[in-house]
């Protein structure tokens, strides 16, 4: 088992290797890149098959960090849990490893990109298999930082970089609430170690303190996870490049808040407001993004807001206390939503960087491949039988159902339609009826080589397959068996579950499924049918369109109570102009001023001072020292003369 150290390390030698030899490897840094993803997938499997008896693995390598009675490891846990999250990350990141060497063959930042790539699954690895709090977050900054490198990868567009700093600023906000209830963990346990933080955990304490730390927990998870209200950075991470969309969305980055809570389980057991917050925080982000992505034109925007909501439906089965059923659609929908995202990046790719669903149209008989796994991810991610999507996203519902949480279960319904016919809008407007975009790009249509093709056809395979093999039958098949023992403190005490059995559950996937098929039939009717509708429903009910397509004014909102007033409240701070001045001293109060005063010499003595300072000692002392090149040979011979007459001076006088 502890060949789960190859696990985080071969990427890790990937990052080096690529890192300090990609210029010069160039076109050749995929084979780097690829080999230590594939390696390290092969070596996830064969800890797998040690561990899937239930063995765990806690194992300390050295002693981190030990400032008196602070100490915390550098470790590794293996463990149910864990092994899931390990495979996912491996498997789907190798596969989209390989789709990349296609799609960015001819990018200038080739060798860069897969560096960032490679370091994006060792961040995530050691996330998922640290055994304390601090490492963890340690690897939580570090997709953090990934997200920010490889969103803003083509960094000379400046749509790309502003989306590579919004998802690091807004990650910050969240990481600030994580790192307090790490803090707090520490106080309250006296370690940062799972094993003897969760030993420790005493129901005498309270549930208040639980519930603070659980709320400060779940912050971090809602800005990296992106739910309400931290989920404005996640639309725009469509800026980079598709392979690390469907990185972000499917295998890393996003996956970490719903691993964390599951992770924490035994401090949420004891935090009942801190789940219902958590499940409400989840139904309503599912069915807020679902509304966005009804109208949206960008076909990875779409797949985006659709990430969004298929996320907050893994925090609705947390905050019902079915950690297991979360993680179960976290590892299914990395499939689904990997495969969407490299579809889209195929689509893209052939259409020559085209991504208006409105120019596209009729690509099934050019793009068959894509057109067939596109499909497939479309109907997982609806939900419908007996694809990957419906076990996971019905386990979901059904235990919201059954733990009393009724309208947060029914917000999940409507969320559930509305998934159903945002997939099949974006499905039939890319593939079906006449082709829409120009003529040029008509006669470039083409489908993806097979380097792009290959991991399409593995991931269609296992979106159908993966829910029926281990989710069957509902939370008691291979999967529940495997990771049940970890979540056996789930509340299940008397009248807090209805009463539930197979004809019951049996009946709610029949209803979930009923409804997932009338948003695939409407859809069908207005993509298909009658094309018509769309534009008719859009004129009658403008208000709320025009709403949805500019996605609540929610950005522009932000942007004029955070970023626009923090702009006017430090140019006041800072202005020290005399007229300005003056203004301030007439219509403003003393403390203003002095403010003013204070933080503009600050700035401008201080931090200006200090780095002008700098760079003028070195332009002078240049300046200086050049006057001895004045590339006259005759001063040349002068200098060196009188430096030889010196030199016998001083050996005839001073020896």
């Amino acid at each position: 088992m502890k060949l789960v150290i190859l696990v985080p390390l071969l990427p890790l030698i990937g990052v080096l290797i690529n890192g300090l030899f990609g210029a010069k490897i160039r076109g050749r840094a995929h084979l780097v890149a690829v080999s230590a993803s594939g390696l390290s997938c092969l070596a996830a499997f064969l800890v797998f098959f040690q561990a899937v008896d239930g063995r765990v693995l806690d194992w300390d390598l050295y002693s981190w960090l030990k400032v008196g009675d602070f100490g915390v490891p550098i470790g590794i846990l293996v463990d149910p849990l864990s092994l899931v999250m390990m495979l996912v990350v491996t498997f789907v990141g190798f596969l989209i490893h390989v789709y990349s060497v296609g799609y960015m063959h001819d990018d200038p930042g080739y060798a860069r990109f897969f560096t960032y790539l490679n370091l994006f699954m060792f961040s995530m690895l050691v996330l998922v298999l640290a055994n304390n709090y601090l490492l963890m977050f340690l690897g939580w900054e570090g997709v953090g930082l990934c997200s920010y490198l490889l969103i803003g990868f083509w960094y000379e567009k400046k749509s790309a970089a502003d989306a590579g700093k919004k998802a690091f600023v807004v990650n910050r906000i969240g990481d600030a609430g994580f790192l307090l209830g790490l803090f707090l963990i520490w106080n309250v346990f006296g370690s940062l170690k799972y094993t003897e933080v969760f030993k420790a955990v005493d129901p005498a304490l309270g549930t208040g303190i639980y519930t603070t730390i659980t709320l400060l927990l779940f912050v971090g998870a809602m800005g990296k996870s992106a739910q309400l209200p931290l989920y404005v950075w996640l639309p725009d991470a469509m800026e980079g490049p598709t392979p690390v969309s469907a990185l972000i969305h499917a295998a890393t980055m996003v996956t970490a808040g719903v691993y964390m809570v599951a992770r924490s389980s035994p401090l949420y057991d004891l935090a009942p407001f801190s789940l219902e917050v958590v499940a409400w925080v989840g139904a309503l982000t599912a069915l807020f993004s679902a509304s966005i992505a009804l109208v949206q034109n960008d076909i990875k925007r779409v797949v985006a807001y659709s990430t969004i909501s298929q996320l907050g439906y893994m925090f609705l089965g947390a905050g019902a206390g079915a950690y297991a059923s979360a993680i179960f659609h976290l590892g299914t929908h990395a499939f689904f939503k990997a495969l969407l995202f490299l579809g889209a990046g195929s689509v893209i790719h052939s259409l020559q960087g085209e991504q208006d669903i409105r120019k596209m149209g009729g690509l099934w008989k050019a793009m068959p491949i894509t057109a067939w796994t596109f499909l497939l991810a479309s109907l997982a991610n609806a939900g419908i039988f007996p694809l990957a999507g419906f076990w996971s996203k019905d386990e979901i519902l059904f235990n919201a159902f059954r733990h009393g949480m009724t309208i947060p279960w029914l917000l999940g319904l409507v969320g559930a339609f509305l998934t159903a016919f945002y997939m099949f809008r974006l499905f039939f407007s890319v593939f079906t009826g006449r082709f829409r975009g120009s003529a040029h790009a008509a006669q470039h249509l083409h489908e993806s080589p097979p380097n792009m093709a290959y991991p399409l056809a593995v991931l269609g395979f296992f979106s159908v397959t993966v829910g029926l093999v281990f989710g069957f039958p509902p939370d008691h098949g291979m999967y529940h068996r495997f990771v049940a023992p970890m979540f056996e403190a789930v509340h299940e005490t008397a009248g807090q579950v209805a009463h539930a059995s197979l004809s019951s559950e049996v009946g709610m996937a029949a209803l979930s499924l009923a409804i997932a098929l009338l948003g695939v039939f409407l859809a069908y009717q207005f993509y298909v049918k009658r094309p018509e509708l769309p534009g008719l429903l859009a004129g009658r009910l403008k208000g709320a369109y025009l709403l949805l397509l500019n996605k609540y004014w929610v950005d522009e909102l932000y942007q004029a109570i955070f970023v626009n007033f923090g702009k006017r409240v430090c140019a006041l701070l800072w202005r020290v102009d005399a007229g300005v001045v003056d203004g301030a001293v007439n219509g403003s109060s003393w403390l203003t001023v002095r403010l003013s005063f204070l933080s503009a010499w600050n700035d401008l003595k201080i931090v200006d001072g200090m780095v002008n300072g700098i760079a003028d000692l070195i332009q002078g002392g240049s300046l200086r020292l050049r006057r001895l090149q004045t590339g006259i040979v005759q001063n040349y011979i002068l200098a060196m003369s009188l430096g030889i007459l010196g030199m016998v001076v001083l050996y005839l006088f001073f020896r």
